[in-house]
Parts: C-alpha cells; structure tokens; sequence
C-alpha cells in the first residue's frame, strides 16, 4: 500500500502530465480545467490543491521542463572537449531548444503570455548563477577577458531568451535559429581572451 506522501506524488505527477500534454496541444488557452482533471481521473479539488489554479499549474509544468532542458544542457557540455566549448555548446544547445514544439508553445510562447516576464522567473536566477560560474572559471582560466560574471551572465541570458522566444514565434524558426545560432557565436566570440 502507498505511503501517503507517495499518493501526494503520484497525484501530483498525473496532474502534471495531463496538463503537459494539454498545454502542448491545445496551448493554454485552449486547454480547460476539465482536460486536466479527466486525464488524470481526478477531481478539480485536487487541481486546486496542488497548485492553486490553472496559471499555478503553467507554472509548475514550465519548472518541470526547465529542469528536464537544464539536464540536456549538462549532457551538452559534458561531451564537450573544452570548458569554453562546454560554455559555448550549451548556449547553442539553449537555441535550438526553441525549435521544439512544447518548448516552443508552453515556454516560449504561453508561458510569458501568462506569466510575464520569464527573467523574473524561479529558475532564473539558478541559470544567471550557474552561467556566472561558469564565466568566473573562464576568466580564471584566462580563457575569456575579465570582465564581471553576474553582469554578463545577466546580459548573455538576456540576448539567448529574447533570441529563443523570436525563434520560437519566427514564421520560419528553423531559419531563425540558424541567424540566431551564428549571431550568438559570434557574440561570444568576443569574450575570447
């Protein structure tokens, strides 16, 4: 028999998976309360519970597959054969994730419709820290110029999420992401020491 914090998780989890594939179909104005809780076999009180309502919900799954995208990312850079191709693969990486149909609708495009600005969101500021990291360690390396971590960080992230939500509201983002691809590159480029 299941312990009680493990019915809250399954719970948890059949809510979010109705409302991923929902989100990614129908986009979130098109998908109801009523999907959410008929896939899962739940009720709305459950719904209600766990996140508050449908925009708790948005919430929740973006956090889900920004993690999921954050874990690709690590997968990128550890193939890589140097720490700055590491830093410079996982940006493209970022780019090109933007060409994915749920990144695409839930992230990109839903996500700061209803959300707002996605600069404010939670898993910013773990990006802007890790990203600092890994900048601090460059310049350390004598890899890139010195410059401030934060600061650049903030500025690169900036120029990948705008470039990653005109790829994805581009009416040729495959095309789109090849400018933003070379475009970005070349920014970074200018790091080099």
């Amino acid at each position: 028999m299941a312990t009680r914090s493990e019915m809250i998780a399954e719970t948890r989890a059949k809510l979010l998976r109705a409302a991923r594939h929902a989100f990614g179909t129908k986009g979130y104005a098109g998908a109801s309360m009523d999907d959410f809780t008929a896939e899962a076999g739940l009720t709305r009180g459950a719904l209600y519970h766990h996140f508050g309502d449908k925009k708790g919900l948005l919430r929740a799954v973006i956090a889900e597959i920004d993690a999921e995208m954050n874990v690709r990312l690590r997968e990128v850079s550890g193939r890589a054969g140097s720490p700055w191709q590491a830093f410079a693969d996982e940006c493209t990486a970022y780019l090109e994730m933007a060409l994915e149909p749920e990144i695409r609708r839930i992230v990109l495009r839903d996500g700061p419709s209803v959300l707002g600005d996605p600069s404010t969101w939670d898993g910013q500021s773990e990006c802007i820290a890790s990203m600092s990291g890994s900048l601090r360690r460059l310049a350390g390396d004598g890899v890139i110029v010195p410059v401030d971590p934060e600061t650049t960080a903030r500025l690169l992230n900036g120029a990948m999420l705008h470039a990653a939500q005109w790829i994805a509201n581009a009416p040729d983002p495959e095309a789109a992401a090849r400018h933003a691809v070379k475009a970005f590159g070349a920014l970074l480029s200018g790091l080099r020491q």
